[in-house]
């Protein structure tokens, strides 16, 4: 089971110092999404800026899994921190209903969709994001999905889980034409054990995506496994190297 688990009791409505360790710096912020909807955000970066990647522009805006069975952006907290660590400015942010943020959570994610794209927005109007990967965990990863192609700045989409089974299709079938039919570069990982999409389900969907499509499976591994702290550098590497190549 997922647990919902909130790490901050914290919200600002500017930008704040919210945690440091020793070579990153987290910031806690708000963000108004539609319908009045206030996102609980917050951005990892490098604590010296010397130590920045060459993608001084580029910002990771992170989605987290389903917030319906608790998924929340304290469960990308790894990935973004080890992306940080790396040099990289990386985003996370709960979706409306799920963790500190205001709202009503939907069943098949597309008015969270709206939240995704308003962060992206808000990024690019106050934090200088020029260029932005969107990565989604589980459920996340078809909703960033269908935000790609309604924020122009983003240049790059990794899906880390995507459900394409068929039960899970039932929640988010109508997702799967917005990523599959947006020209944007995409990689799509997935354990080879994933439970809710077999490989042959994934390299069937795979078939009629346009663009640059590339996957990266993790043999062995179930879906709720790859969500786990276990994985988180092996994921980072992977969004990393998935970066030098755009």
């Amino acid at each position: 089971n997922i647990t919902k688990v909130s790490y901050f009791s914290f919200i600002s409505l500017s930008l704040s110092p919210l945690k440091m360790s020793s070579n990153i710096i987290v910031e806690s912020c708000s963000v108004d999404s539609e319908e009045g909807v206030k996102l609980h955000t917050r951005i990892f970066k490098p604590r010296n800026e010397e130590v920045s990647s060459d993608d001084g522009d580029l910002v990771i805006v992170l989605v987290h899994p389903f917030s319906l069975l608790g998924g929340c952006q304290a469960l990308l907290k790894g990935i973004a921190s080890e992306l940080a660590s790396k040099g990289f400015k990386a985003v996370t942010f709960d979706t409306r209903g799920a963790g500190k943020s205001t709202g009503r959570a939907t069943l098949t994610g597309f008015a969270e969709v709206k939240d995704v794209v308003a962060v992206c927005r808000w990024l690019c109007e106050n934090v200088g994001a020029h260029r932005i990967l969107l990565v989604g965990s589980s459920a996340g990863a078809p909703i960033a999905g269908s935000a790609v192609e309604q924020v122009e700045q983003v240049v790059g989409y990794v899906s880390l889980g995507y459900p394409f089974g068929l039960m899970a299709s039932i929640l988010f079938g109508r997702h799967h034409k917005a990523i599959l039919s947006s020209p944007t570069p995409k990689l799509f990982v997935m354990g080879t054990q994933d439970g809710f999409t077999s490989v042959n389900q994934l390299k069937k969907k795979l078939k009629s995506a346009v663009g640059r499509t590339e996957t990266h499976l993790i043999e062995g591994v179930s879906h709720f496994q790859m969500e786990g702290p276990e994985y988180d550098s092996q994921v980072t590497d992977i969004i990393r190297n998935f970066i030098s190549s755009l």
